[in-house]
Formats: C-alpha cells, sequence, structure tokens
C-alpha cells in the first residue's frame, strides 16, 4: 500500500469512522400560557435591577437628592399597588415606606410604615434613612369616648363637627341632594435615600431623550399607575415632565399611543399593543386584580 503523507499508517489499524454528532438546538423559553416565546427584555428575562426605578420617573414618580444619595416617591390609588411595589423594590434591594396621603394636612415624615430588604452580599451599608427611629402606623390611636370625657371636665366637639351636625341634620330634613362620594384614599411609596439610587439621579433628566423601557421598568410604571380602558391600556403620567420625549421611549418600546388630552394618562390602543405591553411586563402578581393587570378581564 503505496499512500503520500507522514507518518504512513496501514488503513487496517486506523479507528472505525465516528459519526458526526447531531448538533442541539438550545431550548425555547416559552410561557405557561400559551407557547409564546418570552421577549428578550421582559422582566421575566431581565434581572431586577436600582435603575428600572426610571419606570416610575417615566410616569408619575419624582425624584429626590440628598448629597450622594437619591431617593424615589410615587404617589398611588390604590392599597393593592403598595404591597406590589413594596415587593418590588424589596427584590433589588432597597429600603421602601409607604404611608398615606391625605391632601388637607401636611405630612408628617415620621408617620409611615418602613420595610427593609435583606441584606445583599454586595450592597454596601449606605442608607441615610431619617425615618430609622419612626414607629410604624398600622395601628390608628383610638377616639375618645363621651365617657372619657366626661370624666375630663365635659364632651368637647369642634366648630366644624357642629356645623356638619347641623348641616346633616338640616339635609335630612329638607330632603336636599346627597352628599358628594368619599374619596378615594392616596397612598405614598417611596424608598430610603440610597447611593444605590445615585447613578439614576445624576442621570436624570438628561437620560430622558435615549430613556430604554425594559420590561421590569415598564412593570414598576403599570403598578404604580396603570388601568384599563376602553379599546385598550392607559399608563398615568406626570405633566410637569416632557412627554414627548416619553412618547419617544414608548414608540421604541413598540408601544405606540398618545397622551389623553387632560395629559394625565398616557393611551395604549388595540389588541397588538396591549398584548405586548403584557408581555414586557410579565406575569401579574398575586397582590393585583386580574382586571387592572394588562391582558387581564378589563384590558
Amino acid at each position: 500500500m503505496t499512500e503520500t503523507g507522514w507518518p504512513l499508517i496501514p488503513r487496517e489499524v486506523l479507528p472505525a469512522p465516528i459519526p458526526a454528532a447531531k448538533r442541539r438546538l438550545p431550548p425555547r423559553i416559552v410561557t405557561p400560557d400559551g407557547g409564546r416565546q418570552l421577549p428578550f427584555f421582559g422582566a421575566e428575562t431581565t434581572e431586577p435591577s436600582p435603575a428600572d426605578l426610571a419606570g416610575l420617573l417615566a410616569g408619575p414618580g419624582r425624584l429626590g437628592r440628598m448629597g450622594g444619595t437619591a431617593r424615589v416617591s410615587v404617589e398611588v390609588d390604590d392599597a393593592w399597588r403598595v404591597h406590589v411595589l413594596v415587593a418590588e423594590l424589596l427584590v433589588r434591594g432597597l429600603v421602601a415606606h409607604w404611608r398615606p396621603v391625605d391632601e388637607d394636612q401636611d405630612q408628617d415624615p415620621q408617620a409611615g410604615v418602613r420595610l427593609e430588604a435583606h441584606p445583599l452580599e454586595d450592597t454596601p451599608p449606605e442608607e441615610l434613612d431619617p425615618w430609622a427611629e419612626s414607629p410604624a402606623a398600622d395601628d390608628p390611636p383610638s377616639p375618645a369616648s363621651p365617657e372619657d370625657d366626661e370624666q375630663g371636665g365635659e364632651f368637647s366637639q369642634t366648630p366644624a363637627q357642629s356645623q356638619k351636625v347641623s348641616d346633616g341634620d338640616e339635609t335630612q330634613e329638607e330632603g336636599a341632594e346627597d352628599p358628594a362620594p368619599e374619596q378615594k384614599p392616596r397612598f405614598e411609596v417611596l424608598t430610603s435615600y440610597s447611593s444605590r439610587l445615585i447613578g439614576l439621579a445624576r442621570a436624570w433628566p438628561e437620560v430622558t431623550d435615549q430613556l430604554f423601557l425594559s420590561g421590569p421598568r415598564l412593570r414598576l410604571w403599570v403598578a404604580a399607575a396603570g388601568e384599563p380602558v376602553a379599546g385598550g391600556y392607559a399608563l398615568g403620567l406626570d405633566r410637569d415632565k416632557d412627554l414627548s420625549a416619553i412618547d419617544a421611549a414608548l414608540v421604541r418600546a413598540g408601544l405606540a399611543g398618545r397622551p389623553s388630552e387632560d395629559g394625565k394618562h398616557y393611551r395604549i390602543m388595540g389588541k397588538k399593543r396591549v398584548r405586548r405591553l403584557a408581555e414586557l411586563v410579565g406575569e401579574r402578581p398575586g397582590s393585583a386584580p386580574e382586571e387592572m393587570w394588562p391582558g387581564g378581564a378589563g384590558a
């Protein structure tokens, strides 16, 4: 047997040929319900980060700065939003607070509930928390009873209370119109001042021109100020912010819509866009009503 090459190896001593291994495709990530592939930047495929609070700032959230730290606060109109936002903030290693909002009185910064996440391994002790010694406001003080007032001297009643009682009697006697419906309670959710948010604070609001609304950021926005509307879904806005930059960011995310006439909401219309929003924000939290979450019964 004469073959070129070095070394010369007879064919009889060569090993048997090995068939080529078949290439396996990577597993496809699908949602539990419809077999649809999750979006690349969706909330369920992206790691939570303090930078996700840009989603709150794109909506009604506010930014505060103190030295080398910053905090984000947002007012919400339902208790379930408080539950969802606090959980999302704790996941991001932030200290979260919440307190009721009274529009008629100035808020006492010491009146609130403080919740902390488990310390992260890479989280430095940088929290500057002015509420560190504040008691939780879970149990409101019990109202004074007439017996207590009698022991103290006489039953006291303010002029406003007297006027309210007399007005109620006149309404019942004269058959006047029903009183105005009671206003819905509002709450404020806010973080402690933290150096973990200083990067976001230094870039905001200049970064709004290049703002990228990923799934986690939209999830926070939906949790704070999202609600279904006829034919679509609406996200709450802050009219004092640059709505054109927010609109451009939503367009880049494939959620083109338009602000409402009063500038309080951004309306995303059409089943296709609402479906994309639902894919980006991920699965509904347990505390959120099904009809309020994108893709739910009422969306």
